[in-house]
């Protein structure tokens, strides 16, 4: 079984997960009750597989689907706001190939870089629970199991960088800063702000900032 296979093997079984029932119940729920401005579209409505270059040698790892966002759309940190930022930064980069990504066919390719979640459904309130985040480790077990070039593994957030920790073993946990870098005896951690509203609106997370964290992980992958 080729690469590419094994990881359509394991979109679909991500895609088909039911373990956590109270995130199951809001996804579909989400999908039903549609915000206005997407009312006419068809949500995607189920959990949400990583996506980009098999051959990456740079992991990024959010928190968890938005609702109105990759929920919608079917593709990770697609369709919103922190898509937005994530994709124009990367972009400015040299890891996408364009600096937003609307939907699952708008043409986005990644290079040397891979997108995931440390939860894969969307959760009330952006919340998972530290359970529901467990549920999800062994997709992330698998990523990194296959992902065998990366080097670098950029965390978007605190809760991204305690399911990395909790993945590799790493104690004690190291405390979370934005541009932090925390060294394994395999991977350079980079942590960073996640590009959320709460952080983007109020000036805590800066495009230059953002732009800064993906200049490191391009330098450490080297």
């Amino acid at each position: 079984m080729t690469l590419a296979r094994d990881f359509e093997k394991l979109a679909g079984e991500i895609t088909a997960c039911r373990k956590c029932s109270r995130l199951v119940k809001w996804r579909e729920k989400v999908a039903v009750q549609k915000r206005a401005s997407y009312a006419t579209e068809t949500y995607w409505g189920k959990p949400i597989a990583g996506f980009g270059d098999v051959r990456a040698k740079i992991l990024v790892l959010g928190l968890a689907p938005g609702a109105h966002g990759a929920n919608r759309t079917g593709r990770i940190f697609t369709g919103d706001r922190s898509g937005d930022w994530l994709f124009r930064a990367m972009h400015k980069a040299g890891l996408a190939s364009q600096p937003e990504s609307i939907s699952r066919d708008d043409g986005l390719t990644l290079k040397n870089a891979w997108v995931a979640t440390a939860v894969r459904c969307a959760p009330p309130d952006n919340k998972p629970t530290p359970r529901e985040r467990k549920n999800c480790a062994s997709y992330l077990t698998r990523e990194l199991a296959m992902l065998s070039n990366v080097k670098v593994i950029v965390c978007l957030g605190g809760f991204s960088l305690t399911a990395v920790c909790d993945e590799l073993d790493i104690r004690p946990r190291p405390k979370f800063g934005h541009g932090v870098v925390v060294d394994h005896e395999r991977y350079k951690i980079v942590c960073s702000y996640h590009p959320s509203q709460q952080n983007t609106f109020t000036g805590r997370l800066t495009e230059k900032m953002f732009d800064k964290v993906f200049a490191t992980a391009v330098r450490l992958q080297s």
